[in-house]
């Protein structure tokens, strides 16, 4: 029961843009993870699978009308995910490294973390004001 107090007030606390960064990180962990222990080939696949889940939703997401991004940014994603898809089955098959997925994550996050301590420092300026 307390797990799911935690998990729903987290949910009301939680924007969108922090949820993703939340699920890059977790994501990109295992990933990491999985690289430090030595995996290769099919034994990537549970993180690989997460990562590959993620980036489809991102550009399912970018491709519904009403998102809000800028068109530009939208195809973008669309974009990468397009190639995270494609290279996961290179790294499945043991021709690519994981690093260069975790790479993309990691750029991204820091794309996300530097917007949501943006937009925190505008709302807290806001509150201020």
């Amino acid at each position: 029961m307390t797990i799911n107090a935690y998990q729903a007030a987290r949910s009301r606390a939680e924007t969108p843009r922090s949820a993703e960064l939340r699920l890059m990180r977790e994501i990109t962990g295992e990933m990491m993870n999985a690289h430090e222990a030595g995996l290769k080939g099919a034994l990537l696949m549970p993180s690989l699978y997460r990562n590959r889940e993620m980036w489809s939703v991102f550009s399912t997401d970018c491709g519904t009308p009403g998102n809000g991004l800028p068109n530009e940014l939208r195809a973008q994603i669309i974009s990468l995910s397009l190639w995270v898809d494609r290279f996961t089955s290179h790294v499945v098959a043991g021709r690519e490294s994981i690093l260069e997925l975790i790479e993309v994550n990691r750029t991204v996050m820091e794309g996300l973390g530097f917007q949501d301590r943006g937009s925190t420092a505008t709302t807290a300026r806001a509150a201020a004001a």
